[in-house]
This record gives structure tokens, C-alpha cells and sequence, in this order.
């Protein structure tokens, strides 16, 4: 990519003045001069990449002049402070923000790559643009994979698909989750992904006709609605079709939704109109619907799901969602970047579903082991999630295999510190019994109770560790 398709591409959607993007593309041409890749290629060419990716994502101009200058500071001789000078205060923290540590200072590797990821999980707690350009760094490093030994190939596709990967989806940045993940798949697994590759496009060209079909049988049912739509089909992404075969046990051909459509409309209201109609004209299949307008994932996904039968017997899954939605789904918090945190008439919905990545950072700051950090990190990035009510009908989000223990810790502190007991469905349950999704939970407390040493045991979330660690250590009952 050259400089004025940058521009070109950047001026299509933001009225920003492009000097600053200028610039940035000149220091950081010249500051990586003679410098080439694994590929043979010019090292500024990565920098490029990653910028054309933010400006796919319609990022800000700071956000891609930190993609243009991102390895500026990590892997030339330019000083922080001269540096500072040149771009301005913005420019610099985004760029510092995903800038690694030197890892000379640790022990091990694990380390290190726990600083890294805690330093920039801190640097993205205060300006979210951070994890971004990490994703788009990551992403271009992803698809020129293949220049790498094999052994470099599988750490960096696990590093993505455990840690990268999940964080995109965690910030609903879908698009981008999807490409890392499939990426990986590919050089963790390369037969499986290959003959999976193989059967979905086998499916997609047979099945085409059928979802064209369904579409058009769709369109004619709803154009007497006089709701405005548009009607897309949408393929799965490989790896997510490969997890649940693996879940469910079951070859590709029995896999029901590798195909599916979505329905756009204006709002929500009509979201529910269209759903009306839908299931008026297709037979809808038993337990299928689930309702994410009504309660949200964590990571601002909203959509109506549910499943039909097609005319020719196939099962169809279809999603409902207003442009809105459509917008954030694909881009995450990503489509969200003009919004600044602390600022006037900030989203209040996003500053919500923020919060967790700046709990997190105090809950992640009180384990003492790196491997602590990564697998409670790795935890809480789980997206697998269930949903638990409390006896009032309030639900919490949680991961899969969440015990009473956390669902009390998830309510209140207090709640969690003087547990003593838990019914669930109205049953008296052991604390460390994992919850189901749609239980209904409630917590029996004792007024001076306190938490146990083996309730660290008992718990699957980084905040309810967290809260019991502290008790335990203000108490004397263990040391760091």
C-alpha cells in the first residue's frame, strides 16, 4: 500500500487533516531504513499493513499514526522522550501502550510475557485504541506466518488463539476474532483445517442455491411488511465450526448452522416485528430462540437468534439485529473509538462493559505468578458464558463451570465473604457444584462467616479469587 491509498481510503470516511498520518508514514519509513522482515521484504511494509487494517476499521488519525510508528520505539535506536517531542502526547501513549517490555529483566519467558500483556492490558484500561492496534499488529503477523520456522508458527498461532483471539471477541471485534482464529486453526491443525476447508466450500457452492432460495422466499414475506430490511447470508468461520464438532462429538456433515442469514432493520422494535413474521411463515425449531437484544453478551453483542426450516427441510439459523448492532458486532469497541473514557455525554452503555477490563487489572494485580496472570486471564476471556438468576429474576453473566462461590462474589463482596450456603432451583447445593445456564441461584449467609483457605479451589473467576486472597492475607491465613 502507498501513502495517497492510505489517504484516499482514510479521507472516505473522516474529515480529520492527514498531516499528522503523513508525517508518521515519512519518520516511520525512515526510522526502519534497512531493516527487512523474515520475508525478505522491507520491514515498513508491516507498518503499513498494520495501518491499513485500522483504517478497514475506521480508526482515527492518531490511532493509525500509532499503526505506522507502533514498532518505532520497540525496535529503533529513536528515544522515548525525542519521540514525545515529534507526535504529541496521544500519539506517544498509544504507541508506548503496545510497545513490549524488555524481557531481559525476567527470569523466565512466562515472565515476560505476562508483564507484557498486564502492562498493556493497563495501557488499555485508560485508552481502549491500545488493544486495537495490537489486534491489527497481530492479524498482519498472522497472515505472513509462513515465513517463520514451524516451531516459531505453533507458539505464536497458541499465544493467538488462546489470548489474542478471545480478546477480540471479548471486545466484540468479530471481523477480526474470525481471521485470527482461522488463522491459527490453520497452522495448529493444517489437515483438519484443510479438509474442513475442503467440505465448507463443497457445502457452501451446494448449499448457495438452497440459502438464495430462502433469501428470496424471505424477502417476499417481508416486503408486505413495509419494514425496511436487508437480508444477508453469512458463512461461519472454520474454526468455530471445528469447536463444535469437537463439542458435540459430531462429523462436519451433521454440523446444522455452518450457513445462516441476518435480518437488518432500523430498530428495535421492528426486530421483534420481523421475528413475528419469520416464525409466522417458517416452522421455528424448539429451543433455538435466545434474545441478546433483551440481555446483552459482555462484550455489547445484541442480536435475535433463533433456527427454522427451510421449505427443503434444512435448518436455517437466523440473526435479527438493528445497522447499530450490525455496526458493533463487526466492529466491536472498535466502532466506538470517537468516545474518550470520562468524557461528557460518553457512552454510558460501552463505559459499562469497560469496566470489566479495569476490574480485571485490580483483580490480575493481586496474583503473585505469571501463569497465575495468564490462565485466570485466559479464564475471564472465556466467552462461553451462562447466565444465572438471582431468586428476583436479576441474571449474571458468568463462565461455564462458575460455582455458587462465584455467583456470590459476582453479586456483592459482602455476599461472597459471608457465604455459608447456596440453593439452586430451590435445592440446598454444595458451593463448589459448577451452575448451569438459566439456573436460578440464591445465596444463604451468616452475619461474622469469612471465606476459607479451600474456597480458592472452589472458584473459576480472576474477581472471586481475587476477593477471597485478600480476605485471607488481611487475616494472616496466607502469604504472598
Amino acid at each position: 500500500m502507498e501513502l495517497d491509498e492510505l489517504l484516499k481510503k482514510f479521507k472516505e470516511y473522516s474529515s480529520q487533516d492527514t498531516t499528522v498520518l503523513e508525517y508518521a508514514w515519512n519518520y516511520s519509513s525512515e526510522a526502519h531504513q534497512g531493516q527487512k522482515r523474515a520475508s525478505g521484504e522491507m520491514y515498513f511494509v508491516h507498518c503499513a499493513a498494520v495501518a491499513e487494517i485500522l483504517v478497514d476499521y475506521k480508526m482515527d488519525q492518531e490511532t493509525v499514526a500509532a499503526g505506522l510508528l507502533h514498532d518505532v520505539l520497540e525496535d529503533t535506536k529513536i528515544p522515548h522522550e525525542t519521540f514525545r517531542k515529534e507526535f504529541g502526547e496521544e500519539v506517544y501513549e498509544l504507541v508506548a501502550g503496545v510497545t513490549k517490555i524488555e524481557t531481559l529483566k525476567f527470569s523466565s519467558r512466562d515472565e515476560a510475557q505476562a508483564e507484557n500483556w498486564r502492562k498493556m492490558l493497563l495501557a488499555t484500561a485508560k485508552d481502549i485504541r491500545v488493544i486495537v492496534i495490537k489486534l491489527a499488529d497481530r492479524l498482519h503477523n498472522m497472515r505472513t506466518l509462513n515465513f517463520l520456522t514451524r516451531e516459531k508458527q505453533l507458539e505464536i498461532s497458541h499465544e493467538t488463539l488462546s489470548l489474542y483471539a478471545p480478546l477480540a471477541q471479548r471486545l466484540g471485534i468479530f471481523q477480526l476474532k474470525s481471521q485470527l482464529e482461522d488463522l491459527s486453526f490453520k497452522y495448529l491443525h493444517p489437515d483438519e483445517y484443510q479438509s474442513l476447508l475442503t467440505k465448507v466450500q463443497l457445502r457452501y457452492a451446494m448449499r448457495e442455491k438452497l440459502l438464495e432460495d430462502f433469501k428470496v422466499s424471505v424477502e417476499g414475506h417481508l416486503g408486505g411488511t413495509q419494514i425496511p430490511h436487508r437480508v444477508l447470508s453469512r458463512a461461519k468461520n472454520l474454526y468455530s465450526i471445528y469447536r463444535k464438532m469437537l463439542r458435540q462429538q459430531k462429523p462436519f456433515e451433521e454440523i446444522q448452522d455452518a450457513l445462516g442469514v441476518r435480518i437488518i432493520t432500523d430498530t428495535v422494535i421492528n426486530c421483534y416485528a420481523l421475528l413475528g413474521t419469520v416464525h409466522s411463515v417458517f416452522k421455528p425449531v424448539a429451543g433455538s430462540f435466545t434474545d441478546y437484544i433483551a440481555v446483552p453478551k459482555m462484550n455489547l453483542y445484541q442480536s435475535l437468534h433463533t433456527s427454522v426450516m427451510a421449505a427443503s427441510g434444512e435448518i436455517i439459523e437466523i440473526q435479527i439485529r438493528t445497522e447499530e448492532m450490525h455496526r458493533t458486532s463487526e466492529y466491536g469497541i472498535a466502532a466506538h473509538w470517537r468516545y474518550k473514557l470520562g468524557e461528557k455525554g460518553a457512552d454510558h452503555h460501552l463505559d459499562e462493559k469497560l469496566n470489566w477490563l479495569r476490574q480485571w487489572m485490580e483483580w490480575l494485580q493481586d496474583l503473585s505468578s505469571p501463569r497465575e496472570f495468564i490462565e485466570s486471564f485466559k479464564t475471564d476471556l472465556e466467552l462461553d458464558q451462562i447466565f444465572i438468576f438471582t431468586p428476583k429474576g436479576d441474571v449474571k453473566p458468568l463462565p461455564v463451570d462458575a460455582t455458587p462461590l462465584d455467583f456470590a462474589f459476582a453479586i456483592h463482596t459482602d455476599i461472597g465473604n459471608t457465604c455459608i450456603g447456596a440453593k439452586v432451583n430451590n435445592k440446598m447445593a454444595r458451593l463448589d457444584v459448577p451452575l448451569k445456564s438459566g439456573d436460578i441461584c440464591e445465596i444463604i449467609t451468616r452475619k461474622n462467616s469469612a471465606p476459607k483457605k479451600d474456597w480458592l479451589a472452589s472458584v473459576k473467576t480472576a474477581g472471586a479469587r481475587s476477593h477471597i486472597r485478600k480476605y485471607l492475607r488481611e487475616h494472616g491465613m496466607i502469604q504472598d
